[in-house]
Order: C-alpha cells, then structure tokens, then sequence
C-alpha cells in the first residue's frame, strides 16, 4: 500500500495520505500521486488501483476541480477517473470520495503550485555539452541503500551485470567535477524502479513509473540533484522508456485490461526490422511485428494503441518533467513504439512544454530512417511528428568507423554530413562518441591518442548537440567486436571508497589519462562560450589523403577544423579553402595556442585535429 506526503514544493511519491475504509476496500495505487494547478491541458486521468475499487462511485468537493467521466474496465480493480481542472483554481488539498452505499474510501489528493516559468522552461539545445552517466556505475556516495529488502538484485560488484551500488548522492557529490569540466546538461540512464531479480542496474525495465530506484535514493533526492545541478549551470535530462517495462513491475501482477500489454502478456520477441513502420514495401506482419513484439522475455511491450495506456506514458512523463524541473528527456528504442501514439505523445509534450527538448533513440546508419522522426520532417506517408531531436546515429557510426578503419578515408564522414538536407533541423540533433550500448571510443580507436582527440575535436565542433559518455575523458576501455555490456559499463574510477584511481581528483591517473582529461575539459570549455560553434553555418570540403577540411562561421568569426588521420604529416595547400580563408595569413590552435600558418598551405600533423580560431 503506498501514501503520500507532499507540501506545497516537494513531495515525495511514496506516502499514503489519510484514508477511512469499510469492508476490504483499499486504495493500493493512485497515480498521478498529485498533480499542478495552472497546467496547459487542463486534463489528468487518475490511475486508481485496489480491491473491487471499480464497486466504487468517486466524489469530489474542491472548487474548479470536477470529475468529467470515470471508465471501468474489465478488472475490477482499476478506476480511471478523468479530472477537469478550471483556469485559476487555487492549489490545495481536497478529498476524493469513492462511496459504494454505506461504505468508502477517502484519497486525499492535491494539487500543487507550478515553479515560476515552468512552462516556459527551457530545454537543452546546441549552446550545451551532455554528460551521459549510469548512475550504478559512476560514484558510490550512500552506502546505506547499496542492498535493501525485499529487493532482490543485491550489491555485486565482482559481477559485470550485478549492482554495484552507484547511486543519487554518488552524483550529487560530483556535481563540482561535471561542472568543472564544462558540462552544461546531465543524462543519467533511468532512475525509475527496476525492481527485477538480475540486471536490474541499467534502468530500462522499470517496476513502478512513479517511484525512484531506492537503491539510489529517493523521489525527494532525485528532485534536490536537478536543483542543486541547475544552481551550477547543468540541467536534467531524464531517460524514458516508453515502449517496453520490467516482466517485475506492478502491473504484471493485475493486469488493467488484458491488452495492457502487446500479445496479451505473453513473450513475442520482436524481430527488430526498424525500417519497417516507414517502408513502402514493408508488410504488415514486419511492421506489427515491430512495434508489439517484446524487446526480451523480461520487457513487456506496452500497447499504446490502448488509449488509457497511452495517456498513463504521457502524463507520467509530464509529471516527472515538472516535479523534477527537468529540461528535457531522451527517449529509449524510440521508433518501437506505436507510431501515432509518438504523434499524440510528442504533441501533449511540446504543447505543456514548448521551448523543452526531447532526444529520440533510432539507431540506424540512415539519415533518412532516423529524419523521419523529427518535427517539421514531410514525409512520403504524410507522417508528422512534433519531436525535436534525434540522437544522430548516422553521423557517429560513420565517425566511429573512419577512426576505426585502415581505410585513411573520411569519405562516410563526409557524405553522412553532406545528408543533412533530410533533416528538418540538424542543428538539434545529438551527436555522440560513445554511449552505453557500444565499445569504448579509446579501445575502438586501438588506444591510438591523436584518433581519439580526432573524435572529440569533430564531436564538439560539428553543428550538433555534443554528448560525452562518463569516463570518456580518463580514457576508459571496454571489448571491440561482439557485444559486452559490462565492459562499456564499468565503475568509473574514485567513484568508489579505497579506489586506487580517482579521476575526480586525478589521484593515480597516468600521465596519457591526464592529458586527455585536460584535453576535454580545454575543448569542452572553450565551447561553451563559441556561439560561431552553437549557431554558425557549416561549409566542408570533401575528405582527401586521410583529410577532412571543414569551417564554422558567423558573422562575426570563423573556426577552421582539419583532421589528419594519416600516420604522417601532411601539406594542405590552402588555395582549395580561398572562399573561407581569403586575406587570412594564420589560425591559432583552441587547445595548444601555437600558431599555424595559413597564407600558402597548412602542415597538418599526423594523427591529429586542429582547431583553429581565424
């Protein structure tokens, strides 16, 4: 049973406020737990669980709240009950009333004050640096709730896939560092409860959507991280996963309505043919497949063609966007999910919320696959869409595999880039060097130094949303080749009490780790106050002899940008750039200071990314 204690700005979701009952009626679930007064849609479905609760007639005294419909399904253990909430209601406490004759149960709801400018919050844009983190594996700052009762993924840090007890405060503490770095935004995996029996570290099959992972913190200490990381200048990005839950969450066990979930709550894997929902070609077996086949036995598809599973996704991420003051989300396995219920999703949001920005997940080497998506994109179906990134996929496996390659050759870089026609607005999306699901940028480049600041000089000067995976900067290694999780998921060093290697703190780094964390923080730095970089135009020069030639400019300055991949030097004449290099003599390096000449041609050093300022 779960109660709620809230005041007037925080609350914490998992408190059961007072309550009379007769008979065996009970209220085992309320959900939204509260809500706001003053919102956009003045709209909210409850979500009301518990024993023949649908027996049940709600009632509610408050002024400018009403109860617009209540809809009863086939478990009798589930109300939804529609809210209508005028202009100009007061926030406040009133009492929901459910009667049955004599008997009833009382739920105490209430309605909160919105934080000032809430919905015109501001989301993360091209201006930013993200930091993405797991909170499992990045620092230990409670050991207290490293293992709890009655949970049953415990503390194992020998094991790749175990909990290794990283946690909210673990991040809190470290804020100073991320800061320091020059990071603007934070990504943490998600937060929500995975209260799963193994792997439950990774946060992608959540148990209860209302309620924080206690082996992390609290609802509470969540919501004090994004404050106290938006008083240093870092906004929070929260990661969602609409498409899929845990086999362990809540709903499982009592099911609303038997098509909760996709096939009925039966195991049907999807056999990931992404292409399909936007394929002229595609049968309809592909693209059904697609959408309502499981990610794994252990991940439920969620049926979004269900009009109150729908709803429930889209008001629960609105919820956590304004209890949090978040200012964005990144979506997960994005283009799995029902794609008009993505329409109706992406519009609720950016209708709350307009100047917010949300970060969809289609891994896919196309650009015309992954532009689909993104609003303002006129596609052959008549599509639409209202979101406004995408991570870009494209342009970092072409990257990626450049620096990867034997091939000098950064002809894929340059074509991918050249595709940005199919993009509404390029400038938005998110442009990556690592993440969770894919090897170590300094182990994909064989360890090779000069390849890896290649990588981060294109990442951080691109027309682009940068985004830095943690440990990125100490030079953290992972497997190539076949997949391995646990190996891109290890804990980052001094995250731990007694571990021998602090990067916070630099304790025990080696000297090629220092350079590169320094070569980061410089880069990274150096970006947050270049708008030529946020908002500039681009103009590139097609890849030749293992070079790649391409200039950011505004009105008021340009930034030069040549990679060498080559193992040797080499002489660019710089004739070939005249349009952007006209009456210019040199460019000083961002990162070193020294001083390259420009008037005739640039010696390029191999293996290395200049940066210049012109």
């Amino acid at each position: 049973m779960k109660s709620f204690t809230l005041s007037l700005l925080a609350a914490s979701a998992f408190l059961l406020p007072g309550f009379a009952a007769a008979k065996d009626y009970r209220i085992e679930h309320m959900e939204p737990p509260f809500w706001w007064a003053g919102m956009q849609d003045k709209k909210v479905q409850l979500m009301v669980h518990g024993s023949q609760i649908a027996n049940l007639e709600p009632a509610i005294s408050y002024p400018g709240v009403r109860i617009a419909s209540v809809t009863r399904v086939a478990n009798k253990n589930y109300l939804f009950v529609d809210l209508v909430i005028d202009s100009g209601t007061a926030p406040g406490k009133f009492d929901i009333t459910f009667k049955d004759g004599a008997d009833s149960v009382r739920y105490t709801y209430q309605l909160l004050a919105r934080e000032k400018g809430s919905a015109a919050r501001a989301g993360f844009n091209s201006a930013d640096a993200i930091y993405q983190l797991m909170p499992d594996r990045f620092a230990n700052g409670d050991r207290s709730n490293d293992s709890l009762k009655p949970m049953a993924d415990k503390l194992n840090r020998a094991n790749g896939g175990g909990r290794h007890g990283g946690d909210l405060k673990g991040i809190l503490d470290s804020l100073d560092y991320i800061s320091s770095m020059g990071f603007t935004q934070l990504w943490p995996t998600p937060v929500v409860e995975n209260d799963m029996p193994a792997y439950s570290y990774h946060g992608y099959a959540a148990t209860d959507h209302y309620k924080v992972d206690a082996r992390y913190g609290s609802n509470e200490e969540y919501r004090k991280l994004s404050q106290e990381a938006r008083k240093k200048g870092i906004g929070m990005i929260q990661d969602v996963v609409l498409s899929h839950i845990g086999l362990g969450h809540w709903w499982m066990k009592d099911m609303p309505t038997p098509d909760w979930t996709n096939h009925g709550g039966k195991f049907v894997p999807t056999m990931h043919h992404r292409v399909a929902v936007q394929d002229p070609y595609a049968s309809k077996e592909d693209g059904a497949n697609f959408t309502t086949g499981w990610f794994s036995d252990g991940m439920p598809d969620m049926n979004q063609t269900n009009p109150l599973v729908a709803n429930y996704l889209i008001q629960n991420n609105i919820w956590w966007i304004e209890y949090a003051g978040l200012s964005g989300l990144r979506i997960d396995t994005y283009g799995y999910s029902d794609s008009a219920f993505l329409s109706e999703y992406t519009r609720r949001l950016m209708a709350e919320y307009p100047q917010l920005n949300m970060v969809g997940e289609e891994w896919h080497k196309s650009p015309a696959v992954v532009s689909r998506w993104q609003k303002g994109k006129v596609n052959f179906d008549g599509y639409t869409s209202s979101l406004p990134s995408l991570m870009d996929f494209p342009l970092a496996e072409a990257m990626r595999s450049a620096l990867a390659s034997k091939d000098a050759s950064f002809t894929d870089v340059y074509e991918t880039l050249s595709q940005d026609y199919l993009y509404p607005n390029a400038g938005n999306l998110v442009l990556f060097e690592g993440n969770h699901d894919i090897s170590r940028l300094f182990s994909v480049v064989g360890e090779d130094l000069g390849l890896y600041k290649i990588s981060l000089a294109f990442v951080m000067t691109m027309p682009r949303i940068p985004q830095f995976y943690y440990g990125t900067e100490v030079l953290m290694t992972s497997a190539t080749g076949a997949r391995n999780d646990a190996s891109y998921r290890e804990d980052f060093p001094g995250g731990w009490a007694g571990d021998k290697v602090n990067a916070f703190t630099g304790a025990g780094l080696s000297a090629q780790q220092r350079e590169a964390q320094a070569f980061v923080k410089k880069l990274v730095n150096w970006r947050k106050s270049q708008p030529v970089i946020h908002h500039g135009k681009t103009m590139h020069y097609g890849a030749e002899n293992g070079t790649y030639v391409y200039f950011r400019y505004d009105g008021q300055k340009k930034v030069m940008v040549a990679l060498n991949k080559g193992a040797k030097d080499i002489v660019l004449p710089t004739a070939r750039f005249h349009e952007m290099l006209k009456g210019v003599k040199s460019g000083v390096d961002v990162i070193s200071g020294k001083t390259y000449a420009l008037d005739t041609a640039l010696t390029l050093p191999a293996r290395t990314a200049v940066i210049l300022e012109i």
